[in-house]
Parts: C-alpha cells; sequence; structure tokens
C-alpha cells in the first residue's frame, strides 16, 4: 500500500519529452541514445535534432504539452542560446515545465560544480556533465515529475 508521500508511483500516462541540440550544435549521438532510452521507459518523444534554437525547444513544447524539455550540447555554446530560456518559456506559458541540460556546456577547461551552478541559475531544473547514462536522467524525469504530482494535491 502506499502512502500520498511516496514519490516512487508509477506514472500512469505516457508524458511528452522534447529532446534536441541547442543552436549551432551538429552532434546528435548522445541525444539520439537519451531519446531511444527515454522510448524505452515508456515517454513520448518530440525529437528536434541539431541546430535547434531555443524557440523550437519551445514551440514543440507547447504543440506537444510537454512535461520536459532535454537541451544537449557538444559544442560549449550552449550558455549562448541558453541564458535566457527559462524566463523565455514562462513568458510563452511553460512555468511548470521541466528544464534538463547536458553535456559540454562551456568551451574549454571548467570547474563542472560551476558550470552546474551557472545553469541552475539559469532556471535548469538538472544539469548533466559529459558521458551521464541516460537511466540517471530518467530516474531523475521520474522523480520530478512524481514530485510535482505530489504537490499538486
Amino acid at each position: 500500500m502506499s502512502s500520498s508521500n511516496d514519490t516512487s508511483t508509477p506514472l500512469t500516462s505516457a508524458p511528452t519529452v522534447v529532446t534536441g541540440v541547442v543552436g549551432d550544435d551538429i552532434h546528435v549521438i548522445g541525444i539520439r541514445v537519451l531519446e531511444h532510452a527515454l522510448r524505452g521507459a515508456g515517454f513520448k518523444v518530440a525529437a528536434l535534432g541539431a541546430q535547434a534554437l531555443p524557440e523550437e525547444f519551445i514551440r514543440a513544447a507547447i504543440e506537444t504539452a510537454a512535461c520536459a524539455i532535454f537541451v544537449s550540447s557538444l559544442s560549449g555554446h550552449a550558455e549562448l542560446f541558453l541564458r535566457d530560456f527559462r524566463a523565455k518559456c514562462d513568458e510563452a506559458g511553460l512555468q511548470g515545465v521541466l528544464l534538463y541540460v547536458g553535456g559540454f556546456l562551456g568551451v574549454g577547461r571548467q570547474n563542472w560544480e560551476e558550470v552546474e551552478q551557472k545553469f541552475k541559475g539559469y532556471g535548469f531544473d538538472r544539469v548533466y556533465p559529459p558521458k551521464t547514462a541516460p537511466e540517471q536522467a530518467i530516474a531523475d524525469l521520474q522523480a520530478d515529475l512524481n514530485r510535482q504530482v505530489a504537490a499538486a494535491r
């Protein structure tokens, strides 16, 4: 028997997530692996592919009623495109959408903790370093969605 505070309750419907590689980045292997894992975990995936602009992520999230947006970057230019992404999402009516970003998010060698804090400061819910296992992102997404459901009760 589960209590109302149980955050391990499986989701009852297949939520949609938007995925893509931001900006001028053409590297899609990592996001394709994540998309495959998300589908395997029961999520619907609206895949934007490479070189997606922030506005494309937002438009896709609105059109699909997505619960989350996953942004990937390998070029290191993510900051240029994502600094005001949360504000743009909020302006578009996506205040509750979960934001995840991962990959090489800055140019050159950087302290990961500083990069993570920077992107959390930009409004991202989760920030992942390169080579994060898709299972980690999926577990975090499921926990975050369950937390949202519990908070709405």
